[in-house]
């Protein structure tokens, strides 16, 4: 991993070298989060003598990825994941073009494969036998499945509140879950006391410096989609997405900071972070100015449980990521998220979670304020799918009407629909 140059803390800005420390600066505690730093020389000459690898999914970027070049990766195909061109949606909202981001169609169903498959990929190089995570369900399934798909036992630590589908998803991988009796705050805190009594690999989001790598690989993925043509990138002037712990859109912003070193875009684009009514850390402190480093713990109560947040881990970049591309956060409540979801999936397809879905009810939000120019262009990033709460889902729609088998009684129920 020559190209990877060495470990930044967000708060203080000391540099550490590879491998001298695992997670955190340790002059900041758990919340000393690191980022990833890179000789863009380097990567230039790689990728200029060998190109981008010709390969499905995230490993084709493996040259800007903090893993050796000839590291062994999980099976499962993770990213290579649509984009839909939003023709009906842009009229709708006013504004040149939108894009849809499916992301929900990765193999556990949410972005965060992105991370679990950089994560597990790290471990098995390091001969770790064991990964943790704490979660509120899509970084859990998603560390689950691809270590499934390499044999590697997991132990999971997930709230007690979390849908059931998405627990059920993580007993189906075989991991060992510990249903937490507290918000995922605690069972965040009660995962790192576990690693570090028993010395497992930990990737919980925003303490695992390689998490937002993994995650990354969503904004290489646009700009080379929005071409049309491999190995040719182009940014849009716009993207939105629903906001939690806050490492989305900071590996969105990372992915975005490496190809504009690598002179692939020639700008970066604004970043619009959606967060919950009843999660809002992060607009809260956007809108009043705060240090991120200083932010204190809040109660959260939101139907999007997968952006339920009391104090996001990776505060200091999430708020970077808008403040440094000029961008805004905002906030939805929980009813225009339930509403986004049908809203969503009538409009484009895209069956998406209520996290997911937040995105989409921020991208009408902002266009009803006025934040869009009358040609932008904007992507809009869905991160999982809608069949991981299902019962959040049927919230959101009517019930479909019972019949008998016999046509006159359902002709009655067609015209009523259509009219006679």
């Amino acid at each position: 991993m020559e190209h990877v140059t060495g470990l930044k803390c967000t708060i203080c800005g000391k540099t550490y070298a590879p491998g001298e420390v695992e997670y955190v600066c340790p002059d900041h505690g758990n919340d000393g989060n690191l980022d990833v730093q890179y000789n863009y020389e380097l990567i230039a000459d790689r990728l200029q003598e060998d190109g981008l690898l010709d390969v499905r999914g995230i490993w084709r970027y493996k040259a800007l990825l903090p893993i050796a070049y000839n590291a062994p990766t999980p099976p499962l195909l993770v990213g290579d994941t649509p984009l839909y061109r939003a023709d009906n949606v842009a009229k709708e909202i006013g504004v040149g073009k939108v894009w849809i981001k499916d992301d929900g169609r990765n193999p556990t169903a949410s972005l965060k494969d992105r991370a679990s498959a950089l994560l597990v990929a790290k471990a098995r190089a390091e001969g770790r036998k064991i990964v943790t995570t704490a979660s509120t369900g899509n970084a859990a399934a998603a560390l689950a499945g691809l270590a499934a798909s390499v044999q590697m036992p997991t132990v999971i630590f997930v709230p007690a509140s979390a849908p059931e589908a998405k627990i059920t998803q993580l007993l189906v991988y075989g991991a060992h879950v510990l249903l937490v009796d507290g918000t995922y705050d605690d069972a965040f805190e009660l995962c790192l006391a576990a690693t570090e009594k028993y010395g497992w690999y930990c990737r919980n989001t925003g303490y695992n410096p390689y998490t937002a790598e993994g995650k990354k690989t969503v904004s290489y993925e646009i700009c080379e989609q929005l071409t049309g043509k491999r190995g040719l990138f182009r940014a849009p002037d716009t993207i939105i997405v629903s906001v939690g712990d806050g490492n989305i859109i900071a590996g969105v912003h990372k992915g975005l900071k490496d190809m504009y070193a690598l002179g692939w875009i020639d700008r970066v684009p604004r970043l619009i972070g959606v967060q919950a009514e009843g999660s809002a850390a992060l607009y809260n402190a956007w809108k009043e100015g705060l240090d991120p480093a200083e932010m204190q713990p809040i109660k959260t109560n939101t139907i999007a449980d997968s952006i339920s947040a009391g104090l996001p881990r990776d505060r200091v970049k999430a708020m970077c990521a808008v403040t440094e591309t000029g961008g805004i956060y905002l906030t939805v409540s929980d009813e225009e998220i339930l509403a986004a979801i049908p809203k969503l999936a009538q409009a484009t397809g895209v069956f998406a979670e209520p996290a997911a879905a937040a995105t989409y009810a921020g991208l009408l939000k902002a266009a009803k304020e006025g934040v869009f120019a009358p040609d932008e262009e904007i992507v809009a990033l869905i991160t999982g799918n809608g069949l991981k709460d299902v019962a959040a889902a049927q919230k959101a729609v009517r019930q479909a009407p019972k019949v008998s088998p016999d046509l006159a009684e359902a002709s009655q129920v067609i015209n009523g629909i259509f009219g006679s």
